[in-house]
């Protein structure tokens, strides 16, 4: 399962040779290695920044891919890697284009802690517990409220469609590209007065310009992965995946590796 990469749309815009470098360079040594080594099967992390700014809402796999940004590029170029392999009967794949991971594990011992933090839901739960203001970038976006909107899903569901891609390909089924989300759009207020709701804090918001390369909005159509795969969500709402974040954000109010041995 090839998880590794760099993934910061707008430090891919501001530095995009770093990208190039570590998202397909590197990859491409990872397929030589594995060559070498008579590995044939490989589970892709891949993304919606594939799409670019979607023609139509939800996007199917078949949609169009025209990337706005070197991110989305290199995820790209990468997929179209493992496809001539695919055709050249060197390699079986799985690619799987995330939209928004988010959560934590809902026992509470995994959760997310990023240096510098740059995901929404972590930083929205840690400003209501700190009193920081959360940045919103963008505000003038052709959405309902101004504000981007994306498609979360659980870190849970997500890892659930890894093994399964994983047996598939264990099983001699064929390579495919599938999306993973719950199809759900929720705008980045929508995000932060729920997460008011649910934590019963304030919760003070810094408004600033569009990050360029963001889309308005993302949201996946996964119908293909449930139809052939079988995948079934456990944790669909938004008010789970933001629930299992902030139990374990109370528990670790330092971060997870000030807690860790």
């Amino acid at each position: 399962m090839h998880f590794a990469a760099d993934c910061l749309v707008g430090e891919s815009v501001q530095n995009p040779l770093k990208y190039f470098n570590n998202n397909v360079k590197n990859s491409l040594e990872l397929m030589e290695a594995m060559n070498d080594s008579g590995v044939r099967r490989i589970v892709f992390s891949s993304s919606a920044a594939v799409y670019g700014e979607p023609e139509t809402i939800p996007i199917p796999e078949d949609h169009p891919c025209a990337p706005t940004n070197p991110y989305g590029e290199t995820k790209l170029i990468f997929e179209r890697v493992l496809e001539a392999l695919g055709k050249a009967r060197t390699v079986d794949f799985i690619s799987l284009r995330y939209f928004n991971a988010a959560g934590a594990d809902p026992d509470g011992e995994l959760g997310e802690d990023h240096t510098p933090e740059t995901h929404l839901i972590p930083i929205v739960l840690m400003a209501a517990m700190t009193g920081n203001p959360v940045p919103i970038f963008g505000t003038d976006y052709d959405t309902p409220d101004g504000t981007c909107i994306r498609d979360y899903i659980h870190v849970t569901d997500l890892a659930q469609a890894h093994i399964l891609g994983l047996r598939q390909l264990e099983q001699g089924r064929r390579s495919g590209i599938y999306n993973l989300g719950n199809g759900n759009g929720v705008s980045v207020r929508e995000v932060i007065d729920l997460a008011k709701r649910f934590t019963g804090r304030k919760i003070q918001t810094a408004e600033s310009a569009r990050r360029p390369g963001d889309p308005a909005r993302l949201v996946a159509s996964s119908e293909h992965i449930k139809r052939e795969l079988g995948w079934v969500p456990k944790y669909p709402d938004l008010e789970t995946i933001i629930g299992t974040a902030w139990n374990w954000h109370k528990q670790h109010p330092n971060g997870y590796k000030t807690h860790s041995a």
